[in-house]
C-alpha cells in the first residue's frame, strides 16, 4: 500500500476538543507531518473565518476546505481555489421560506458567516456545546434580512447551517418540515452536522468533492489520502479518502464507513491516527 501524503482533518468534535481547542498533541503531530512531507489539510463544514488560521498556518497547514466542499481556500491570504456555491436567485426564495419559521441559520459568504441579527437570540437555547455557541456568536456578521442583503449585493452562498430549538416531547421544532422544503428542490442537499442541525448546500456538494479537488491540484492520488471525522458531513470525504479514520466520539455510522476508529477528540485522536497510520507503524 502507498504511503499517505494528504492528510484531511474535521474540526468540531475531530481536530478541536471541547473547549474549541486544537491540543499541543494535536499540533505537534501535524507539524511532523508536515516536516516529513505530508499535506496536512482542513475539512470543515464551518466557513473559512472559523478555521484557526492563526494557529494552523505556523503549523504548516497550506489549504481548507471549508463550508462542506462550498469553497477550497488557500489558508495564507485567504484566496479561494475552489467554489461550489448555491446561486443567489436559487437559494433566496429557500430563505424567504425560512424566515417565516422560528429557527436559527447563517449563511457563509466569501468565508465569512452571517446571520440575522434577529435570529441571535436563538443560540442561548439551542442545545450544543456551550463553546459552539460562543464561537456562533462571535463569528457571525449581523444582517436586517438575509435574503434582501444576498440580492442586493449579488452574493452567492457557499453553505447554510440550521438550528432547531428543542421541544419538550425531544423532537425539533420545524425540523421536519424544513426536512420536506429541501427534498421538494433538486438544486440543493442537506445533511447533518450535530446537534441535529441541518446543512444545506448546492448538489452535489461535499468535502470528498472538495478532497477530489485538492488532490487533483497537488497531484496526489486519491488512494494516498486521509480523511478524519465524526458525524455524517464527515461520510462522503471518509469514504473517498484511500483512508478513512472514525473518532472514538463518531456517530456510530461513521465508525461503519471508516477503516480505522481512533482515539476521542479529548484524547487527542488526531495525533493518534496520525502516528498510526500516515506514519506507518500500523500500516
Amino acid at each position: 500500500m502507498n504511503g499517505i501524503r494528504l492528510v484531511a482533518l474535521d474540526m468540531d468534535g475531530t481536530l478541536l476538543n471541547n473547549a474549541n481547542e486544537i491540543t499541543a498533541e494535536n499540533k505537534e503531530a501535524i507539524q511532523e507531518a508536515v516536516e516529513r512531507g505530508i499535506e496536512v489539510v482542513i475539512s470543515t463544514g464551518r466557513p473559512f473565518v472559523g478555521v484557526h488560521a492563526k494557529e494552523l498556518v505556523p503549523l504548516g497547514v497550506r489549504y481548507a476546505i471549508t463550508a462542506n466542499g462550498g469553497a477550497v481556500y488557500q489558508m495564507v491570504g485567504q484566496e479561494c481555489i475552489f467554489e461550489s456555491s448555491m446561486a443567489c436567485g436559487k437559494i433566496c426564495p429557500i430563505i424567504r421560506e425560512l424566515q417565516k419559521k422560528e429557527i436559527h441559520f447563517n449563511a457563509f459568504v466569501n468565508g465569512k458567516r452571517y446571520g440575522e441579527t434577529s435570529r441571535l437570540p436563538i443560540i442561548d437555547r439551542l442545545v450544543m456545546p456551550e463553546a459552539t455557541k460562543k464561537f456562533i456568536r462571535s463569528s457571525t456578521i449581523p444582517v436586517d434580512d438575509m435574503a434582501a442583503f444576498l440580492e442586493e449585493n449579488g452574493l452567492n452562498v457557499e453553505k447554510m447551517t440550521l438550528n432547531f430549538l428543542e421541544q419538550p416531547d425531544g423532537s425539533f421544532k420545524d425540523r421536519d418540515d424544513v426536512i420536506h422544503l429541501f427534498e421538494q428542490n433538486p438544486y440543493v442537499t442537506y445533511l447533518s452536522g450535530g446537534y441535529s442541525n441541518l446543512e444545506l448546500t448546492k448538489a452535489g456538494t461535499t468535502k470528498g468533492l472538495g478532497l477530489k479537488f485538492l488532490a487533483d491540484y497537488l497531484h496526489i492520488p486519491l488512494e494516498e489520502t486521509m480523511a478524519v471525522g465524526d458525524t455524517p458531513n464527515d461520510l462522503d470525504i471518509i469514504r473517498t479518502a484511500g483512508v478513512g479514520v472514525a473518532m472514538e466520539n463518531a456517530y456510530e455510522e461513521v465508525k461503519q464507513a471508516a477503516d480505522f476508529v481512533t482515539r476521542s477528540n479529548e484524547e487527542s485522536g488526531v495525533a493518534y491516527a496520525i502516528r498510526m497510520l500516515a506514519f506507518g507503524s500500523c500500516r
